[in-house]
């Protein structure tokens, strides 16, 4: 099976009950690792050592956080920064990610209509997530559709919850169908692409 690494990031988890619902729902699966970097790096002091050793450490990296201004908050950047850095996740002797996964679990306040060329977005959300996607790129991994929850502040969030833990047991389990997950625009809890035996 393949190792999976849970990473979730918010600033404020005890405003979020979109986010908190989804950190409850992966800690009651076995065979995760789960990171929660504000609790670890309060100060930002980031462990690159030890960083770089849990990625190597695993197959699958999930990163779970909300979208704030049109990107990350800014732990994650700096996590991305200082961890994957040249000669380990991209350039000269950077293969240290190859074929690994790079998933991303995001929640949105705008709702999906909002997130289209004739919404007040004006781009897909997955447009704001190219950065990731071609960060996955240069570290030669998969990247597949990020699992999403728009309208997250009145979305029932322990629908979304229960998807993400379905969603989290399909990678843990090797039943995501990788390609159309790909595929895929965004990933929600009703749209799964799971592999025939699952």
């Amino acid at each position: 099976m393949p190792r999976l690494l849970h990473i979730a990031a918010h600033p404020a988890p005890s405003s979020s009950r979109a986010n908190r619902a989804m950190l409850r729902a992966s800690r009651a699966l076995t065979g995760i690792s789960r990171l929660d970097l504000y609790a670890e790096y309060p100060r930002y002091d980031i462990d690159i050592g030890e960083e770089q050793q849990r990625l190597l450490d695993h197959d699958i990296i999930v990163l779970q956080f909300p979208i704030f201004w049109y990107s990350c908050p800014a732990l994650v950047k700096e996590w991305l920064d200082l961890t994957w850095e040249h000669g380990f996740a991209y350039g000269q002797n950077g293969d240290k990610l190859k074929g690994k996964v790079l998933a991303l679990a995001v929640t949105a306040g705008g709702p999906q209509e909002a997130y289209r060329p004739e919404g007040y977005q004006h781009y897909e959300l997955r447009t704001f997530l190219t950065p990731f996607e071609q960060t996955a790129r240069l570290a030669q991994m998969r990247f597949p559709a990020p699992y999403v929850l728009h309208g997250a502040l009145k979305a029932d969030p322990e629908a979304h919850a229960e998807g993400f833990a379905r969603y989290l047991a399909a990678l843990r389990d090797d039943r995501l169908d990788l390609a159309r997950a790909e595929a895929q625009d965004i990933l929600t809890h009703d749209t799964l692409p799971l592999t025939e035996s699952a």
